[in-house]
């Protein structure tokens, strides 16, 4: 299992009423997108959240958060948030909610699909232009 299910689905919940949100398989885990830019994630049991630069320091104060160092290096702008820190749907969302504020500054990826997929069509392959 590269990612728990439960944690997903309790993220789903969170970004139900945003526009916009596709989820994709990515870093061996799950990925969900706003408006095509990363915004969280679930690897194994736990969740990624993406801060960015401005509020990374702040983020790693938390409790149960620590650099999200999948490469070997810690990825600036990015955490996780280790199971205990989103227990509850009220920690879930706060987290949730940190990295939708941060994917709101960026602007739409050109291509952006505006629906929940889990990739890409059959047939066509990731990252071709239409």
């Amino acid at each position: 299992m590269a990612f728990e299910e439960q944690l997903a689905t309790r993220v789903r919940k969170v970004l139900r009423p945003h526009r916009r949100v596709t989820e994709r398989r990515m870093f061996g885990g799950l990925t969900f997108l706003v408006r095509g830019q990363m915004c969280c994630g679930v690897l194994h049991d736990r969740l990624v959240v993406r801060v960015g630069p401005a509020r990374y320091d702040e983020a790693l104060t938390q409790s149960h958060a620590r650099p999200m160092d999948f490469t070997g290096r810690p990825l600036r702008g990015m955490v996780y948030v280790m199971p205990a820190g989103c227990r509850t749907d009220a920690a879930l969302r706060r987290w949730v909610t940190r990295a939708l504020d941060f994917v709101e500054t960026l602007p739409p990826k050109a291509g952006a699909r505006g629906s929940r997929t889990s990739g890409p069509p059959p047939g066509r392959k990731r990252g071709r232009a239409l």
